[in-house]
């Protein structure tokens, strides 16, 4: 179960255990996810409309991508940015489930709400992402430069990127796209959350299972993915200003992959598009986030559940010694 549960008071995890399963979870989830995450950046950060028919596109589609990064780039360009992503990821799910599981527990303790309503569930996991967005965001930018850039590197290591972007654009580089990202990551967290636990009760009442680790391991993953592909769809565009806005100052190592934009801000982002690429720029690499979306948010709630029940386990295990 995600959240507190009073109804198992014996069963729930220690803060401790919380946090290190939502740090093992987000370092899964993220090496399985990397290629789709390099592909969706790529489409994202693209002036050029994503269409078989247009030439003057560098990608035209996931399949075209592929074929062009590896040719290009070679098969590690798919893990571009993959320690500054790894470090996005271990803090997130730490920061992310420590507060959610906190936060449904002072709730609940409160008397404000029914544990298992969706409202709660939407608004302590919007709470508990926008804590981590915070504590993280510094990282996001740095897995978006190294994901963003082509050959040759601008950046070669992560030391090299935080001292040059520190002394070339100021402190302050490090939380561009900070804006878009807390006023995106707070309905898409607390729909994934909410749309999880809801779609768990659903599964549940539709196909009600037997005791058994298999169905249950299967249920968090396919209503996972689930919560993934809605929250993702409803909040997309505000993903894709953040990443536009995060390489601001960095056009420069995009020069290979066609047109480059000035955004003075996430109003000025978001009229531009607008008016340059019309209402279907604001989706530019929705399939791959979306493919990438479903695994992620699948796979994150099934670790997260499989290493809070193996604590458990652990934990009854030494009781009963």
């Amino acid at each position: 179960m995600v959240g507190y549960d009073p109804k198992a008071e014996g069963r729930n995890n220690s803060k401790v255990e919380v946090a290190v399963a939502g740090s093992v979870s987000g370092l899964v989830t993220r090496a399985l996810i990397s290629p789709l995450d390099v592909i969706k950046i790529r489409f994202q950060l693209q002036i050029e409309r994503l269409s078989h028919n247009n030439p003057g596109a560098k990608y035209r589609g996931i399949r075209q991508a592929i074929m062009q990064i590896l040719q290009e780039e070679g098969p590690t360009a798919f893990w571009k940015g993959h320690i500054p992503a790894q470090l996005l990821s271990i803090g997130f799910g730490a920061v992310q489930f420590l507060s959610f599981e906190m936060l449904t527990e002072l709730v609940h303790r409160a008397n404000m709400y029914n544990n298992h309503e969706f409202s709660m569930h939407f608004i302590c996991g919007g709470l508990s992402a926008g804590m981590a967005t915070l504590t993280v965001h510094p990282v996001d930018v740095l897995r978006t430069r190294f994901a963003a850039q082509g050959e040759p590197r601008v950046y070669k290591t992560l030391q090299e990127a935080v001292v040059t972007m520190f002394r070339t654009e100021g402190p302050l580089v490090f939380y561009k796209g900070l804006n878009p990202t807390l006023i995106a990551i707070f309905p898409y967290a607390g729909l994934q959350f909410s749309c999880y636990n809801s779609l768990k009760q659903a599964y549940e009442w539709l196909m009600p299972t037997t005791d058994g680790k298999k169905s249950g391991n299967f249920k968090n993953l396919l209503c996972g993915s689930g919560a993934g592909v809605i929250s993702k769809t409803l909040t997309y565009p505000l993903d894709l200003f953040k990443k536009r806005l995060q390489v601001g100052g960095f056009e420069h190592a995009r020069v290979a992959f066609g047109q480059v934009r000035h955004y003075r801000g996430l109003v000025d982002c978001a009229k531009q598009i607008l008016k340059e690429e019309g209402s279907l720029g604001l989706f530019k690499g929705l399939t791959p986030s979306l493919l990438k979306s479903a695994l992620s948010t699948g796979f994150m709630f099934f670790w997260y559940e499989l290493f809070c029940n193996i604590f458990h386990c652990m934990n009854t295990a030494d009781r009963l010694h």
